[in-house]
C-alpha cells in the first residue's frame, strides 16, 4: 500500500479534475448553420492534452480524477488508447495518477478497458481504499463507481483519516443541495467536514466551486465544457501543500473551446446602431476567450426601433449577424443561437392599433386562432417528423411544454405584425 518512491520534500504539488467525458457524443450538431464539428468533437481530448502539459509544467507529485473520465462505454477502443496515451506522458515525467470511477463510467458501464499503465492507481468499486505515500506525507482514500445508479451514502465507510499524513477523499458525488444534477452517492457538506480529511477532492457536478476552505471540499468542474449550459472557463486546480496544510489553491484553464450565454439591451437601438453594439461585444467576448473558439447564444432584448426590422426578416438578420461576428472573430466565433427577444417602441401607433386587433381576435369565443392549449395536437404530425436530437438532446422541445409553445406562438405574432407594417397599408 505505497507510491513508488519519491524524494524527500517539504512541499509539493498535485492536480484536481473530474468529468473529463472524452469522446463525448454530440448529438444534432449538423443541424446548427456554421457549426465547428470537428473542434468541437476533438474539445474533450485537447483539453486532457492541456492537463497533462499543465501536470509536467507545474512539476505535481500526482494527479486525482475524480471520476467520469469518458461520457459511457467506448464504440472503440481508440477512446481508450488515446487516454492511455496520456497516462504514460505522465508516466514519463514521473506523476502518479490515482482515478475513481463515476456514473458515466462505472465499472459496469464501460464494457471495454484496456491496461492500465503502472503510474496508474483505479480505486476498487468493490469497498474504499487507502493509497499511502510516506515520502510525501500523504493518505489518499477513494471508491469507484461498481454501477451508474449509487443512491447510498458512502461517508461511513471511509476510513479514518491516517494519522500525521495528509489525508484526501476522492469521491464522486450529487452532494445535497446541487439541483440539475442525479442523485449519486449523496452525502453532505458537514459528513465531509467532520470525516477529519484534509481535502476532498470531488467529482460530478459540472460547476467549479470551493464549497469549503477548512478542510479544503472543492468540485473542479468538468475540464471541457459540451454544450450551451456549460459556459465560461473550465479547468482543473492545482493544489500546493506544506507541512500538511493547504497553502495554494489555483484554478487552470484547460478548454479549448468556449461557451457563451450573451444578452444585449437593445433598448433605443436602431439597426446600424445595434449592429455596432453587438460588434464590441464580440470584440470584448474574443478578448476574454483568449485565443479559442467560442460559441455564443445571443439574445436581443429591449424596446427598439430595429424590432421591426428584425421581424421583417429575421433569416436575413442572423446571417448579417453571423457574418459581423466572423469578422469581428476572425473566424473564431460560432453563433450558436441568436433570439430576437426585442419590442417595439410604444408610440409606434399602427403597431399598437394592429395588436389591439390580433388581441381581440384572440379573445373571441369562435376563434381558431393556435394556442398553447390546442397547439400540441396541432404540431403533433410535425414532432414525429423531427430528428431525435431535436426531441431528446440537450435542450429538447416538448409539446407539454406550454411555455416554449406561447413563446413560439407569441414570436410567430411579432413576424405577423412586422409583415403587416411593412406593407404601407394602415
Amino acid at each position: 500500500m505505497s507510491l513508488d518512491d519519491h524524494e524527500e520534500v517539504m512541499v509539493y504539488k498535485f492536480l484536481h479534475s473530474a468529468d473529463f467525458h472524452i469522446d463525448s457524443p454530440l448529438r444534432g450538431l449538423s443541424r446548427y448553420e456554421g457549426a465547428p464539428v470537428e473542434q468541437i468533437r476533438e474539445a474533450s481530448r485537447n483539453a486532457l492534452r492541456n492537463l497533462v502539459q499543465l501536470a509536467i509544467d507545474e512539476g505535481v507529485s500526482f494527479t486525482i480524477f475524480s471520476g467520469d473520465t469518458f461520457d459511457g462505454s467506448w464504440k472503440d477502443y481508440q477512446s481508450g488508447l488515446f487516454f492511455i496515451n496520456q497516462l504514460v506522458r505522465l508516466k514519463q515525467e514521473g506523476v502518479k495518477v490515482f482515478a475513481v470511477l463515476g456514473n458515466h463510467d462505472s465499472l459496469s458501464t464501460v464494457s471495454r478497458n484496456l491496461r492500465l499503465p503502472d503510474n496508474t492507481h483505479l480505486f476498487s468499486s468493490k469497498a474504499c481504499e487507502t493509497k499511502i505515500s510516506q515520502n510525501l506525507g500523504v493518505a489518499i482514500h477513494g471508491r469507484s463507481f461498481p454501477a451508474k445508479a449509487v443512491d447510498e451514502n458512502w461517508i461511513d465507510s471511509y476510513p479514518k483519516p491516517v494519522k500525521d499524513l495528509f489525508n484526501i477523499g476522492v469521491l464522486h458525488t450529487s452532494l445535497s443541495g446541487y439541483e440539475g444534477h442525479d442523485r449519486y452517492a449523496p452525502c453532505t457538506r458537514d459528513s465531509l467536514i467532520n470525516k477529519g480529511y484534509n481535502y476532498w477532492a470531488l467529482g460530478h457536478v459540472h460547476t467549479r466551486e470551493v464549497v469549503h476552505t477548512n478542510p479544503y471540499i472543492i468540485f473542479p468542474g468538468n475540464i471541457q465544457g459540451r454544450h450551451i449550459r456549460e459556459t465560461g472557463p473550465k479547468g482543473c486546480y492545482i493544489i500546493t501543500v506544506e507541512d500538511n496544510e493547504v497553502t495554494a489553491v489555483e484554478f487552470k484553464e484547460l478548454d479549448v473551446l468556449r461557451w457563451y450565454n450573451l444578452s444585449i439591451d437593445a433598448s433605443g437601438k436602431n439597426e446600424d446602431e445595434l449592429l455596432r453594439l453587438f460588434s464590441d461585444h464580440m470584440l470584448a467576448l474574443a478578448e476574454d476567450a483568449g485565443g479559442r473558439i467560442s460559441a455564443v447564444r445571443v439574445t436581443f432584448t429591449g424596446a427598439c426601433s430595429a424590432h421591426a426590422v428584425f421581424m421583417r426578416d429575421p433569416e436575413k438578420w442572423r446571417y448579417e449577424l453571423r457574418a459581423s461576428a466572423i469578422d469581428t472573430g476572425q473566424g473564431d466565433i460560432w453563433l450558436e443561437k441568436i433570439i430576437f427577444s426585442t419590442s417595439s417602441p410604444s408610440n409606434q401607433v399602427s403597431e399598437g392599433l394592429l395588436r389591439d386587433i390580433i388581441d381581440n381576435i384572440k379573445g373571441a369565443d369562435n376563434n381558431e386562432l393556435l394556442t398553447p392549449d390546442n397547439g400540441s395536437s396541432a404540431l403533433k404530425k410535425l414532432f414525429e417528423k423531427l430528428p431525435p436530437e431535436i426531441i431528446h438532446g440537450e435542450e429538447p422541445l416538448s409539446l407539454d411544454d406550454k411555455d416554449w409553445l406561447k413563446k413560439s406562438l407569441d414570436e410567430g405574432m411579432e413576424h405577423l405584425v412586422a409583415k403587416m407594417l411593412s406593407s404601407g397599408e394602415q
